[in-house]
């Protein structure tokens, strides 16, 4: 006698593809996640770039405008 449920063994292979299904999607959206994670970092990477180069052009302009002032302090002793 069998005491318990009674699995039908043909809805078995069914339910390991509904799960393989599920585990899909959660690859698919951690996968989405990475990618767009990445473009946001490219993104921000370019942004300070740009940042970086308008940085640097007023440091080589403040060096610029330092000598400048240094001669004429030089010049007035």
């Amino acid at each position: 006698m069998l005491n318990g449920d009674i699995v039908n063994v043909a809805d078995a292979p069914i339910e390991i593809i509904n799960e393989i299904g599920k585990i899909g999607r959660w690859l698919e959206a951690l996968g989405l996640i990475i990618i767009l994670w990445i473009l946001f970092q490219i993104f921000s990477l370019w942004i300070n770039r740009k940042r970086m180069k308008e940085i640097y052009i007023i440091k080589k302009d403040m060096k610029r405008i330092e000598g400048k002032i240094d001669k004429i302090l030089n010049k007035k002793k």
